[in-house]
């Protein structure tokens, strides 16, 4: 998930918002409207943007959560998953290698098609199929088989054992599709999504892009998640001044995802009357990946000496002040097993350091390279970021960087591709767990298409993190992870941020609407009185 851009006690269930309050009810009024930044547009190269098995980042996620009902989600708050299109979930075995799932009776699409296990099956087999190489298939790439039992079981045999694979079921890509409305081996294109989740979803397009979204509450719902409002719709802005002032002409009720630190920064100095700022803590982060095949970054030496220069705690100060701060672990603080290993192995910026980790490799200088970004997806600030890491390896001799901007539409596709040799992006975790800031980026099928190899990682440490049930008893094992990375930088990670959501004040649950991992539960907001 590229994901999935923008600190907590390191425990998974301490991950609740701060600000804990009962939602409203809606008053049955007009709909509630939440304005964001993100873009949604359809192209040659991404045809079906909303797809399940295509869609890998945060904001595509957060339109299919709404529509695409999972086996599984994250409850209120936080913790382990708990069953939502199921009514019970569990391994049937010790080595956490087959779990098994009955269905809700009477469950069904919002168009009175009944759901069945072989539609789960059907499902999640067309992700694996389909198998799209900047898609969230690695999250499943581990299912060996689907098993369906009678009328209401299915029953997922796994090639290795995960005790993650409960998180993986609740996340979209695990979501529950009709056969006649997505085709098994190819994508469904253009932006509409039909499922059996809390609401029904119509987009407006213009121009191939939407504009807005509206979901209708799902009369058909049938599952774990209490929907408090009739119908909420989501505006996309083309930045986040436009998205702002329309806040503060009440045209929308609510603006999450991307407010510009500025803003952020600016209402915390100086609220507003009638809007509330909310700060809640945020798991994403924002790092450096490198095409590790490609001549100009291919020995880790220059990788290192990257990773020796940058100053992380310039980026997170000068660039996003109070609402970010440095990072020296892909897994970041707020998540169980992390560990400052960049920090660790390389101490503060350093110069002259970085010139003897050349000199040692035989490394000619200045290293020639663009530092690539993506200008229109991870938010305002995302330019003076990557200009301000250029200008700090320019200032050290060592390097000659060049920052280019491009638009996320054709940024993704030529990173994947492996057209860049050094790019900056963002991520939002997958599920709250270190599995999903590790296996992502290392694992063979990783989602950056990284030619990057560590047979220690992949073959060895992976499968055994995966093994504990009890999440804490892997900290050895993601330490070392962590470590390896920290040696071998085939990404560097620069910072991570908080969460700032503004709302009109007589809006509720704004609080649960966000979570620490950036997914959007728009079933949380209510108008009228809290309770």
């Amino acid at each position: 998930m590229n994901r999935k851009t923008l600190v907590l006690p390191a425990v998974v269930g301490l991950l609740a918002p701060v600000l804990a309050a009962c939602g409203g009810s809606d008053d049955g009024g007009d709909a509630i409207v939440v304005g964001t930044t993100d873009q949604f547009s359809a192209s040659a190269d991404t045809p079906a943007p909303l797809d399940p098995a295509i869609g890998y980042e945060a904001g595509v996620w957060n339109v299919l959560r709404q529509t695409v009902q999972t086996l599984t989600h994250i409850p209120r708050g936080g913790g382990e998953p708990v069953p939502e299109a199921a009514e019970s979930c569990a391994f049937t075995d010790t080595e956490n290698e087959s779990y098994r799932c009955t269905l809700r009776d009477g469950l069904t699409f919002a168009d009175g098609t009944p759901v069945t296990p072989d539609d789960v099956k059907y499902s999640i087999q067309r992700v694996l199929d389909i198998k799209d190489e900047s898609g969230p298939v690695g999250l499943l790439a581990n299912i060996d088989t689907i098993e369906t039992k009678g009328e209401n079981q299915v029953v997922f045999h796994l090639r290795t054992s995960d005790a993650t694979f409960p998180y993986k079921l609740a996340t979209p890509p695990a979501g529950i599709v009709q056969k006649d409305k997505y085709p098994a081996k190819t994508p469904r294109k253009g932006f509409q999504v039909d499922g059996s989740g809390p609401y029904t979803m119509k987009p407006e397009v213009k121009d191939n892009q939407i504009v807005k979204m509206v979901f209708t509450k799902n009369p058909k719902y049938k599952g774990d998640l209490k929907v408090l409002n009739d119908k909420v719709e989501l505006t996309s802005f083309p930045d986040a001044a436009a998205m702002g002032k329309a806040l503060d002409d009440e045209k929308i009720d609510m603006m999450t995802r991307t407010m510009s630190p500025e803003q952020a920064q600016e209402m915390l100095a100086q609220p507003k009357d009638g809007i509330k700022l909310t700060e809640m803590p945020g798991l994403a982060i924002s790092y450096l990946g490198f095409n590790t095949e490609d001549p100009l970054v291919e020995d880790k030496a220059v990788r290192q000496a990257i990773a020796q220069v940058i100053d992380r705690g310039s980026v997170a100060s000068k660039v996003y002040g109070s609402t970010a701060e440095p990072l020296y672990s892909l897994i970041p603080s707020g998540i169980t097993n992390h560990t400052n290993s960049f920090f660790n192995k390389y101490g503060d910026p350093d110069a002259s350091k970085a010139a003897g980790i050349l000199e040692k490799a035989g490394i000619d200088t200045p290293v020639k390279f663009t530092l690539h970004y993506t200008t229109d997806h991870y938010g305002p600030a995302t330019k003076a970021e990557y200009e301000m890491l250029a200008k700090q390896l320019n200032d050290s001799k060592l390097f000659e960087v060049k920052a280019e901007g491009t638009e996320w539409a054709k940024f993704r596709p030529a990173q994947s591709k492996g057209e860049y040799a050094v790019y900056g992006m963002g991520w939002f975790p997958d599920f709250p767990d270190p599995d999903t800031y590790t296996a992502p980026f290392l694992d063979e099928d990783n989602f950056l298409n990284s030619p990057y190899r560590s047979d220690t990682i992949q073959k060895t440490l992976i499968p055994q993190s995966r093994r504990e049930a009890d999440r804490s008893a892997a900290a050895d094992t993601f330490t070392k992870i962590q470590n390896i990375v920290a040696e071998d930088a085939p990404v560097i990670p620069v910072w991570q941020g908080k969460q700032y959501v503004a709302s009109l004040d007589d809006l509720n649950g704004v609080e649960w609407a966000v979570t620490s991992s950036a997914d959007l539960q728009l079933w949380e907001l209510g108008r009228g009185t809290a309770s």
